[in-house]
């Protein structure tokens, strides 16, 4: 499954890599061979098809995190506030309690 999801996601790059070895061939046959300018339309059709499927895509892709803004006081004069150090009360042993066990 991982290998069809990996040929869709390339799909658009594959098509714009189409469209401009067409162009490139159009370009190197010349205009005076009559296909040269067959070869052109077809290689701008793949790379705007190309273009095409990538911005679907990506207006498809889902979100994943929900924007969220900053409060300006999060940073103050280029430095992160640092937070005090908890201790948790519950997990510590003193010295009298580990040497019982």
């Amino acid at each position: 499954m991982q290998f069809f999801t990996t040929v869709f996601e390339r799909l658009p790059m594959v098509w714009l890599l189409l469209g401009l070895l067409f162009n490139a061939a159009g370009l190197y046959l010349g205009f005076e061979y009559s296909l040269a300018f067959a070869y052109m339309i077809v290689g701008w059709f793949c790379c705007a098809y190309g273009l095409a499927l990538f911005v679907f895509r990506f207006q498809e892709r889902p979100r994943t995190t929900a924007a969220t803004r900053l409060s300006p006081n999060f940073v103050q004069a280029g430095a992160p506030v640092v937070m005090p150090v908890t201790h948790d009360v519950e997990n510590e042993q003193t010295t009298e309690q580990s040497d019982t066990e």
